[in-house]
């Protein structure tokens, strides 16, 4: 029965210790698997495992998946591989173009080339909403195309997509692939809210906001989205599954503003704006996804984008 396939299993995170694997390291452990880290920690933080590592099943191997013979010693036994591991940082690109391809691109082929020489056969891949670039259909299906991304980012993220379908397809391997929107929550170490708390904490009076403030998009918090991915693997069974998961509603970094600002206490904050429709070169301004996929499956988001946003505020505030 696909239910079992996330109870009682020997499950691989990469990128555990980070942010999203994290969470998904704990609800993994409270499933009663046997779960293994592998993490370079960069930008993960031990102190995000705190609450699975005292489990006698808990395992973690600081390691980079740049590292083909480490990653292959780590993929042995497994049943799972969760392909959480990958740098974030969508602005970076422009910056740095070989980093996504590295961080990305080979690390996502050594993990795939590990598991087939070790003949682990599932892997569940955490994508983007980036892959689908300036989506003209808006809520956004999985069966839109072409798929046209504009940052480096969701280049990458669309390339391991690639890998990973064809892996499949070759020899024998499942996957599920999850496109986020924007994914919040305790735990975060950068994005919108992250930044937006920062700049009023060095300077209370105002807040910089990148572009016009009037970009559109979707954001869910790692909790709901965590619950979507467990679920998706747990009751879809094709060859390659594919999920675009978020909220279905957007909010804006004005009031994504508004509600930091009044849950840190401040008032007459003035706010201004560099200008321009994109906060940066490769940022989508519109982007909301279809859930109707996994809505038809059984699942659906219960708290909407502002929802999410609040709740992250509070955490990161403690």
């Amino acid at each position: 029965m696909v239910g079992d396939r996330l109870s009682g299993q020997r499950i691989l995170v990469t990128g555990g210790a980070g942010f999203i694997g994290s969470h998904v390291v704990d609800r993994l452990v409270r499933m009663g698997n046997k779960v293994t880290v592998f993490d370079n920690l960069s930008s993960g933080r031990l102190e995000f495992l705190e609450k699975s590592t005292d489990d006698p099943g808990f395992r973690l191997i600081q390691g980079d998946l740049l590292d083909e013979k480490k990653i292959e010693e780590a993929c042995r036994g497994m049943d799972l591989v969760f392909h959480v591991a990958a740098n974030p940082d969508v602005r970076l690109g422009a910056v740095d173009t070989k980093v996504h391809f590295d961080q990305n691109i080979t690390a996502t082929y050594n993990l795939l080339e590990a598991m087939r020489k070790n003949g682990v056969k599932d892997i569940a891949f955490t994508s983007t909403s980036t892959v689908y670039g300036e989506a003209t259909v808006i809520p956004t299906p999985e069966d839109y195309g072409p798929l046209t991304p504009i940052s480096l980012y969701g280049a990458s993220k669309l390339a391991s997509e690639a890998l990973i379908t064809s892996y499949s397809h070759t020899f024998d391997m499942q996957s599920w692939i999850f496109r986020f929107a924007n994914i919040i929550g305790d735990r975060g170490t950068h994005g919108i809210i992250v930044d937006f708390i920062a700049k009023l904490r060095k300077n209370p009076a105002e807040l910089e906001i990148l572009g016009d403030g009037k970009q559109s998009k979707s954001y869910l918090h790692v909790r709901e989205c965590v619950n979507a991915m467990m679920f998706a693997v747990s009751e879809s069974d094709d060859e390659v599954n594919i999920f675009n998961i978020g909220s279905e509603d957007a909010t804006n970094p004005t009031r994504i503003g508004e509600i930091i600002v009044e849950e840190m206490g401040l008032e007459s904050v003035k706010f201004y704006y560099t200008g321009g429709s994109r906060g940066w070169k490769g940022d989508v301004p519109k982007m909301m996804l279809s859930v109707e996929k996994l809505k038809e499956l059984g699942w659906s988001p219960e708290w909407e984008s502002e929802r999410s946003v609040r709740e992250t505020v509070r955490s990161l505030l403690v």
